[in-house]
């Protein structure tokens, strides 16, 4: 990903949105600073809802050239800022070699945070790299993997006691019109094991969580524990009969003015036969940053992260950083747990303040791992 090219479209684009309107009453130098004070400046009004939307432009040997468009819309229930701050986020993309996708994100808090509905959503036509299964994959792709995959998950969760929440969790997962670009010099490997050819499967189940987190884009104090059990099985009309468990628990803690200490322990579980595709996958922009989301993948996932964050320098109101380093590992029935397998990845990253009124940075962040490096770029802290 070429982040200062795309950075800098970000704001080409967004000044050429509003360009039209503006520079008939202002002039060319007037419309942008006034663009900019609206959409980065500092309203007046806490209680204000945010919206920006910005293109990206991204380039990785699978799929060539990828453009896209990415908004993000911040808001407090009845504009009370006691309640907890909501976002909805979309984006959009299509490739060079005729690749496209859909996502959407949400998390909402109703009046007084009584409901809080948490979930995304994915269409995508997109290339899948497989590397095998278990901790001992190779690190060359065994295959490449195309086909139409969406998701939808959602939760509703009701508070019964002062921030905990109880309610219900679904997921629904379909992989179809698998097809295969077989990178392996034998024809018979870097082919899944189950769920080769694609398979749809839903999930229902409870969920618990405490969170006391005001911001959950920039948490700066606070608990966030959730655990959740889904099944899948033939009742539901899922391909495969599997059980999944998962724990997510992170902690903020203010050191100083301005200097947040998160850390993150995250466990993901699976009981029975799970299609390759739901197995526990490592990797990503948020946990275990630098590998490729689904470079390790098994039935069980452990893996943790701290992260220190100064939001902002002492000498800047809009630029801060942060320093983060992880842990990881997956592991099976043929693979039991062991503590000497876990995987390290750490890395640093830049802060700049986008939406003062709500406390929200963008972060850049450059990861390494053994096996090599992961530059992100995103609205919104990583966990």
């Amino acid at each position: 990903m070429n982040i200062p090219l795309q950075f800098a479209l970000v704001l080409l684009f967004s000044v050429g949105m509003c360009w039209p309107a503006l520079a008939q009453e202002e002039g060319p130098k007037g419309a942008i600073r006034r663009y900019f004070d609206n959409v980065l400046g500092d309203s007046g009004d806490p209680s204000a809802p945010k919206f920006i939307n910005y293109p990206t432009l991204a380039f990785s040997p699978e799929t060539n050239w990828e453009v896209g468009v990415s908004s993000l819309y911040v808001y407090s229930a009845n504009r009370n800022v006691d309640n907890r701050l909501s976002e909805l986020k979309a984006f959009t993309f299509y490739t060079l070699e005729n690749q496209y996708g859909l996502w959407l994100d949400h998390a909402l808090y109703t009046d007084e945070n009584k409901w809080f509905f948490y979930g995304r959503a994915r269409y995508q036509r997109f290339p899948l790299f497989f590397y095998g299964v278990g901790r001992d994959s190779p690190a060359e792709v065994q295959s490449v993997i195309d086909g139409e995959y969406m998701l939808f998950r959602e939760r509703a969760l009701r508070e019964t006691l002062p921030s905990l929440y109880v309610g219900l969790e679904l997921d629904f997962q379909r992989l179809s019109r698998v097809q295969y670009a077989r990178t392996h010099s034998d024809p018979g490997q870097g082919v899944p094991s189950i769920g080769a050819e694609g398979s749809r499967n839903l999930g229902v189940g409870i969920g618990v969580l405490y969170d006391n987190i005001h911001n959950a884009m920039n948490p700066r104090e606070g608990l966030y524990s959730e655990w959740a059990f889904l099944s899948y099985g033939s009742g539901t009309g899922s391909d495969f009969d599997f059980t999944s468990y998962i724990s997510d628990s992170r902690v903020y803690l203010p050191v100083k003015e301005n200097t947040v200490f998160a850390a993150q322990l995250y466990g993901q579980f699976t009981r029975g036969q799970a299609p390759f595709n739901m197995l526990s996958l490592m990797g990503g922009e948020s946990l275990m940053r630098g590998y490729y989301l689904g470079r390790y993948r098994d039935k069980n996932l452990i893996a943790g992260q701290v992260e220190y964050r100064i939001l902002p320098f002492s000498f800047s109101k809009r630029i801060g950083a942060s320093v983060f380093m992880a842990a990881g590992q997956v592991y099976g029935e043929d693979r039991s747990f062991q503590w000497q397998q876990f995987l390290p990845t750490g890395g640093a990253g830049l802060r700049i303040l986008i939406f003062p009124d709500k406390d929200i940075y963008t972060r850049i962040d450059v990861a390494f791992t053994s096996e090599g490096s992961g530059v992100y770029f995103h609205i919104g802290e990583a966990f």
